[in-house]
């Protein structure tokens, strides 16, 4: 791990360590397509919403909040600044396009840029943007996945159907009806 303090920088921090270990590895898959793909990347997300993200896994600077002078914001490296890149070993790929249609994403360092300014504290700020990053990378990888029907929904879903196409027939044969009525031929 390594940190690096520069007070001729407007007092920043810097705390820089990315490392793998404690969260699981994302399986190589580019896209999912297959229902053994999805169940692959549905166990990942299972583990990784019970892993946590720590400041290992990232890099972190700490910064001076802006406001109005001579407020706390302006004395203390409260803000928290991650950034993450997006071709760490833990960061689905099949999730990585998703990552890049993000709000977050940074395009110059292809990384994942978030900050927190929520609290006076900086480890209250540190872990508030690490959740917000297990949130972020959670929902993109989800996002992608489609969970097989269970045979109750696709009972339901059959039913539907039938349903359906017995209204259409019904709807049909009554147009169908009307219009027979309109072109009947009157006797004189």
């Amino acid at each position: 791990m390594l940190v690096n303090c520069r007070p001729g920088n407007s007092g920043s921090c810097r705390l820089f360590s990315i490392k793998a270990g404690g969260l699981p590895a994302a399986p190589t898959l580019h896209n999912l397509v297959h229902s053994d793909d999805m169940r692959q990347a549905s166990e990942w997300i299972s583990r990784f919403q019970r892993s946590k993200v720590l400041k290992e896994h990232v890099e972190i600077t700490f910064s001076r909040s802006s406001g109005p002078g001579g407020q706390n914001v302006n004395k203390v490296n409260t803000k928290a600044t991650l950034r993450v890149p997006l071709d760490l070993p833990w960061i689905p790929l099949w999730a990585r396009d998703e990552l890049r249609k993000s709000p977050h994403f940074a395009p110059s360092s292809q990384s994942i840029v978030m900050t927190s300014t929520a609290t006076r504290s900086q480890a209250q700020n540190v872990e508030d943007v690490l959740s917000k990053l297990h949130d972020v990378v959670s929902r993109a990888a989800a996002k992608l996945i489609m969970n097989e029907p269970s045979e109750d929904q696709k009972k339901r879903v059959q039913k539907l159907e039938h349903v359906e196409k017995v209204r259409r027939r019904q709807e049909k044969d009554r147009r169908s009806d009307t219009k027979k009525a309109r072109s009947k031929k009157w006797d004189d």
